[in-house]
């Protein structure tokens, strides 16, 4: 007679995949912001490379997500359709944006590029016809390594005049970036504080954490208090965590008024293997949230010792499990066995199951079967037995359900 325990996970599965399997979680706002900003970022590239048709596929995408970066899409939306040579398309494109978006900094670019395809008068907008920008960021780039006194006035010039396309300024300002004298630092400082369109400056601020340097540090420290914008905040974040400025982060992550940038801060000190500060902030931040991000900053950090501290201390069961799932997604060589032992130890059932999730993660068959050998409870046996039956294989594995059989 087969075994009632292997019957009813057979049954299970016969109804499709076991129904412990968790369900994704919506976006929540934070997570669509940057979702749009990485498909804005995927569509400019396209463009560089004159995929104009995957550009404006991804533009459409961020439309749908209706966030802050809306005007920024239909801009680059319309730019890409008079690439491919739908000049009314881009035409109605831009008459949306300055309809909807009267207050955009990208109003000064949408009227520019309309001039550009009113110009036009019919004549179809190929793609290929980008020589003449290619040339000029060309020459600029000789000049800025032969003659940067020359060159600075240009790229100031490219930076502010309105006939110049975003893709024409972008490069400019990279190409300002590779100097390190003062009046290239007030130039992109004058960006960073917004002096451009939003993207324009979201670059500025990226290419100022990478430039480096106390004083470009301190520079992004100012915007950061000046600016109301969440994008803007975050991207200024992030450059902190580029420049190394360790210092800094942590004082957002402690004194941050939002959750949501406190929990970008803490990200970012994870990303740099920021142990001690990680631990610190833990002990004294009160939002469960930004606990949460704290503890997927400990996984990314790799702060294994902390993470199975918390997972065996935390009297929050929600961040315990937290603790437990991230511990799952390290090697089962650093954590395995400390899996095992909250399972053993820990009395609460949904602890012990995200334990065997953990588990399963770690594709760690050696320590779900010497668990279920000696699991008494049937439901939590079953919950171990479903797991393994949809793991990659192992002897282990393999020798366990066969015993099963018998």
């Amino acid at each position: 007679m087969m075994n009632p325990l292997l019957l009813s996970l057979l049954l299970v599965a016969g109804g499709g995949a076991p129904a412990t399997h968790a369900v994704p979680a919506p976006m929540v706002a934070a997570d669509v912001e940057d979702r749009a900003d990485e498909l804005l970022d995927e569509g400019r590239e396209a463009i560089d490379e004159g995929k104009y048709e995957r550009a404006l596929d991804r533009f459409n995408k961020v439309l749908e997500l209706k966030t802050s970066r809306t005007d920024a899409a239909l801009y680059w939306k319309s730019y890409s359709l008079a690439k491919l040579g739908r000049r009314g398309d881009a035409l109605a494109t831009l008459a949306d944006l300055q309809q909807r978006f009267k207050d955009s900094r990208w109003i000064r670019d949408a009227k520019a590029l309309e001039i550009e395809l009113r110009q036009a008068s019919g004549q179809t907008v190929s793609p290929e016809a980008q020589n003449d920008e290619e040339l000029k960021l060309m020459a600029l780039r000789g000049l800025m390594n032969s003659d940067p006194d020359r060159a600075m006035p240009i790229i100031e010039q490219m930076l502010t005049s309105s006939s110049n396309s975003p893709k024409v300024k972008d490069r400019a300002l990279f190409v300002l970036s590779q100097s390190g004298g003062a009046r290239a630092r007030d130039v992109m400082g004058t960006i960073a504080k917004g002096a451009s369109n939003p993207d324009l400056q979201l670059r500025a601020i990226h290419y100022l954490g990478i430039m480096g340097g106390s004083e470009n540090r301190q520079l992004l420290a100012d915007v950061y208090r000046a600016s109301s914008d969440a994008s803007v905040k975050r991207s200024i974040i992030r450059s902190f965590m580029v420049a190394g400025d360790r210092t800094r982060l942590l004082g957002l992550a402690k004194t941050e008024a939002t959750p949501e940038l406190r929990g970008e801060a803490v990200q970012q000190l994870g990303v740099m293997g920021a142990h001690a500060e990680l631990a610190e902030l833990y002990q004294s931040e009160t939002s469960v949230d930004v606990k949460k991000r704290i503890i997927q900053a400990m996984f990314v950090g790799g702060s294994a010792d902390k993470l199975i501290d918390l997972a065996k201390t935390e009297k929050d069961p929600q961040l315990r499990r937290t603790a437990v799932r991230n511990l799952g997604l390290m090697g089962g060589s650093r954590t395995g066995d400390a899996i095992k032992s909250i399972y053993q130890t820990d009395t609460s059932p949904e602890i012990r199951k995200e334990a065997i999730n953990a588990l399963f993660l770690q594709n760690n068959g050696r320590v779900l079967v010497e668990l279920a050998r000696a699991e008494k409870d049937p439901l939590m046996k079953k919950e171990m037995v479903s797991k393994m039956s949809v793991m990659s294989r192992s002897k282990e594995v393999t020798d366990y359900l066969l015993e099963l059989l018998k």
